[in-house]
């Protein structure tokens, strides 16, 4: 009977911390500094679709979703598509970097150490959280967890066409 009430209990505090994180409607006005220190502004990439994703090199489905990141990045970044991972506040830094080199990332990664960037994305708890943003700079898409792939592609497609 224990065990009932602890995963309740467990249940009921994941729903609040997901309560906690908002939902954004435009893209912040944000800057990201990559692992290779090139500035990149979320506002400079008006008129392309956009995901952005937080992640964390101990996130077992961060890990699981890396080769669908690649492939939309490989399918889409030369009709427009631009993509940047972002790694916690709490990801020590040599971690990301080998992290990158050892999957060959062929997108831009980005460090949030001061917590910045999920701030401003509306409190970031969970790791992956992935945004698509519209070339308007509309968020049309925020998946907590796993994203479906068939999914974002038929958006993205949709976005490139748009």
């Amino acid at each position: 009977m224990k065990t009932k009430y602890r995963y309740s209990g467990l249940l009921l505090l994941l729903l609040t911390l997901i309560a906690c994180s908002k939902t954004i409607t435009s893209a912040p006005d944000v800057t990201f500094t990559t692992l290779t220190g090139q500035k990149i502004a979320l506002k400079d990439l008006r008129g392309k679709p956009v995901i952005v994703t937080f992640w964390a090199t101990d996130c077992p489905a961060c890990i699981e979703e890396i080769p669908d990141l690649i492939d939309l990045y490989n399918q889409y970044h030369a009709s427009g598509l631009e993509m940047v991972a972002v790694a916690m506040h709490y990801d020590p830094p040599n971690h990301v970097v080998d992290m990158t080199k050892a999957k060959q990332l062929p997108y831009n990664v980005a460090l949030d150490l001061s917590s910045e960037h999920a701030q401003a994305f509306g409190g970031i708890m969970f790791t992956p959280s992935t945004f698509l943003i519209a070339p308007d700079g509309a968020v049309v898409k925020q998946e907590i967890g796993l994203f479906n792939i068939a999914t974002m592609k038929t958006t993205i497609e949709s976005l490139l066409k748009g």
